[in-house]
């Protein structure tokens, strides 16, 4: 197993992207903190980890909220010894819109959970990475950051800032042997899809979609949580600051 005896906290790993990446990391021996606003999807998860015969517990945590990262990383700590990955997964994103017409409070919360997320998991993770010798940080971009969309403008600045935030704490901490790399999803089959679809998930919305993507279809929690895996484990000792397409060539 490439990651046994890691503990590994995945925020959003409720659903999408952070459910599958949760799965891979606990079937390859790591133990993991399941991290969501929503107890009955976070629950979830950890059942079905352990019932596949991992380990897991589940932590409720606003990821915007100096507080609760504070308090993740403490229980991570708590339940299992020690903490060696950190996965920034959890996001939002507004209703694909007009750029003038997205409110005040929607922009205020979308970079509070999809950026300053990252400088609280900063904050309280990188000293116990420095004191362990090592860790891991994972960050979920977007090809949003990369080739963005019309209508998602907000949202595209946020997965913009999470690839520079990315490249500049793999530099400042490499010395520390600390990494920090980033993977860009192109649109996958997770809860915010309807939103960058404007609220119309319907089969023409999703053929436009795909007709973007070469390979010809959207991406699969599978899809992100293998690039994961790599990008966490002692495959990629020597890999920091790479922002990861993972995309079907959209971004080509």
């Amino acid at each position: 197993m490439k990651l046994a005896g890691r503990i590994a906290v995945i925020t959003g790993s409720g659903s999408g992207f952070g459910e599958g990446i949760a799965k891979l990391l606990a079937a390859e021996g790591a133990k993991i903190v399941v991290c969501d606003v929503n107890e009955e999807g976070g629950k979830r998860v950890t059942r079905e980890i352990e019932a596949a015969g991992g380990k897991a517990f589940f932590h409720r945590a606003d990821v915007s909220k100096d507080v609760d990262v504070a308090s993740l990383a403490v229980a991570a700590v708590a339940q299992f010894g020690t903490l060696d990955i950190w996965v920034n997964n959890a996001g939002i994103t507004h209703r694909a819109a007009p750029v003038e017409t997205i409110d005040e409070t929607t922009f205020d919360r979308i970079y509070a959970v999809n950026v300053k997320a990252l400088y609280l998991s900063a904050k309280h993770v990188v000293p116990l990475f420095r004191k362990a010798g090592r860790g891991v940080f994972l960050n979920i971009a977007s090809t949003a950051g990369v080739r963005p969309r019309p209508n998602l403008v907000w949202y595209n600045g946020t997965k913009g800032a999470v690839i520079t935030i990315t490249r500049a704490m793999a530099v400042e901490l490499a010395p520390a042997q600390i990494r920090v790399n980033a993977i860009n999803p192109v649109a996958g089959e997770t809860p915010l899809l309807a939103e960058f679809m404007g609220g119309r998930d319907t089969p023409e919305m999703r053929a436009k979609f795909v007709a973007t993507i070469p390979m010809g279809r959207l991406s699969r929690p599978d899809d992100i949580a293998k690039a994961a895996l790599f990008l966490v484990s002692d495959d990629s000792e020597f890999v920091t600051g790479v922002c990861m397409e993972v995309d079907g060539g959209r971004c080509i």
